[in-house]
C-alpha cells in the first residue's frame, strides 16, 4: 500500500525555518522530520511513498537524490576522474516517487493530482510535519471493517486547532480552524479510498473543507481514536521539543531500530 505526504506548503507559521527550506526538511536530530515519517510507515511494512513538492520542492528531490551522502561514508577519488565510492551503504526498503503539484496547489488539489501513480488502490496518507506513535496496524484494520472513504486518527492536543464531532466510529461534523474546545481534532495519519478523488474538483481544493465535511454528511468520514503521543511542527517551540525529545533518547515515534 502506497503512502501519500503532502509536503508541499510554505510552512509560515514557522517561517523562520521555512524561508530557507520546505517544512518537512526542518531537522529533527539532523534528519528531516520527513525522513522520521517515512522511518515510522516503513517500520510497519509500508515502504512505497508519494510525496507531493511544491514548496522548495527541489530541496526534497535532492535530498532523496543524494540519499547516501547524506547517510554514508563516501570517498571522492579525484584522481580517478573524480570517481566515488559509497561506503557501508545505508540503503532503505523504499521506493519513492516525488510530484511537483506546484506551489500554490491546495491539500485536496494536491491528492487529486497525484492519482494517477495512486491508481485504484487503497493508500495511506498524512501530513509532512506530524509525528506520533499511533498504531498504524489498528488504524488499517478499522478502516477495512468500516464502509469510510477515509479514516482520520483523532487526536487531542489541547491547544489551537480545529474541533471534530464524533458519533462511535463516524465523523459528523468536520469544522476546521474552528475555536478550539477541547474537542478532538484531525491529526492526519489517514487511509483513504481511491473515490476520495471523486470529492476534489480542482488545485484550490482544500481537503480539509469541502471533501472531508462532505464525506462526514455522508457518514463515510471514519474516526481512528489516538490516545498516544503526537505532535506537529509549526513553531519553533515544536520543533525545540521535537529535538529535545530525540536528544535524549524519548521520541516517542521512533519505532524502528537503527
Amino acid at each position: 500500500m502506497k503512502v501519500v505526504i503532502l509536503a508541499g506548503g510554505f510552512g509560515t507559521r514557522i517561517s523562520e525555518e521555512s524561508h530557507l527550506r520546505p517544512k518537512p526538511m526542518i531537522e529533527i536530530g539532523e534528519k528531516p522530520i520527513l525522513w522520521h515519517i517515512c522511518k515510522y510507515y516503513s517500520a510497519f511494512g509500508f515502504n512505497e511513498f508519494i510525496i507531493c513538492c511544491g514548496y522548495k520542492g527541489y530541496m526534497i528531490k535532492e535530498y532523496f537524490s543524494d540519499y547516501y551522502l547524506h547517510r554514508s561514508d563516501v570517498t571522492f577519488d579525484f584522481s580517478n576522474g573524480g570517481r566515488m565510492t559509497v561506503h557501508a551503504n545505508v540503503s532503505e526498503p523504499w521506493k519513492v516517487t516525488l510530484v511537483d503539484t506546484g506551489l500554490e496547489t491546495q491539500t485536496g488539489g494536491r491528492i487529486k493530482q497525484i492519482a494517477p501513480y495512486v491508481g485504484n488502490e487503497r493508500f495511506m496518507l498524512t501530513y509532512g510535519d506530524g509525528v506520533s506513535d499511533v498504531n498504524i496496524n489498528e488504524l488499517l484494520k478499522q478502516h477495512n471493517e468500516s464502509d469510510s472513504i477515509v479514516t482520520l486518527t483523532a487526536i487531542q492536543p489541547g491547544g489551537r486547532f480545529g474541533v471534530l464531532d464524533i458519533e462511535g466510529n463516524n465523523i459528523t461534523a468536520f469544522k476546521e480552524k474552528a475555536k478550539e474546545d477541547g474537542g478532538w481534532i484531525n491529526g492526519g495519519f489517514m487511509v483513504a479510498e481511491p473515490g476520495l478523488f471523486n470529492y476534489i474538483n480542482s488545485d484550490s481544493t482544500i481537503l480539509e473543507r469541502y471533501p472531508l465535511e462532505k464525506l462526514s454528511e455522508e457518514h463515510k468520514l471514519g474516526v481512528y481514536k489516538h490516545y498516544g503521543f503526537w505532535q506537529c511542527m509549526d513553531t519553533q517551540r515544536d520543533m525545540r521539543n521535537l529535538e529535545i525529545a530525540w536528544a535524549n533518547g524519548k521520541a516517542k515515534w521512533k519505532v524502528w531500530d537503527d
